[in-house]
């Protein structure tokens, strides 16, 4: 069983999910794969999505409220990662981009051991289901333009602006 709620941001609100391990979605609500990610969520973790509480959730929006507030660099809360190892592998090079930071796709894609990957890298990206905890947000193009981010590249240039703002 994933439970579900939402989450209140600046950028508008978000739809997290947990279940007993750890949090396991974290999108907004505009998203235009939102329905599709959560059809892949109930697949991998074998559950269904149902509205509701979870012990996770009053931490994650203690920790995102902080974030915003530019008090968090690192989340700490624990998440539940579903994926191919490949994008498990993209995911975590992500989580070590450090707060602040920016990294492009050929770097990432340096950085898992497969510089050929660019185009694999940048779609394990768009299925991060775990927004701005795996910091997919920190990935931009080669020539420093914002480019690829689900929740829209407004709420990329934002997040790298409050991040660079408090690093």
């Amino acid at each position: 069983m994933i439970m579900i709620t939402r989450i209140l941001t600046p950028l508008g609100p978000m739809l997290a999910g947990a279940n007993e391990e750890g949090i396991c979605l974290l999108e907004f609500i505009d998203r235009k794969m939102l329905e599709t990610q959560l059809n892949r969520l109930k697949k991998l973790l074998k559950a269904e999505l149902i509205p509701g509480s979870n012990k996770h959730f009053n931490e994650l929006n203690k920790q995102i409220t902080e974030y915003f507030d530019g008090t968090r660099k690192e989340f700490t809360i624990p998440l539940v990662i579903t994926g191919t190892p490949f994008q498990k592998k993209v995911w975590s090079a992500l989580q070590a981009i450090p707060y602040g930071s920016t990294r492009s796709y050929k770097e990432q894609s340096e950085t898992i051991g497969n510089p050929q990957a660019i185009r694999a890298v940048a779609r394990a990206n768009g299925d991060n289901r775990i927004s701005i905890i795996i910091p997919c947000h920190r990935v931009i193009g080669a020539n420093g333009e914002l480019v690829g981010y689900g929740g829209g590249l407004w709420r990329k240039r934002y997040l790298l602006n409050l991040e660079g703002e408090n690093t």
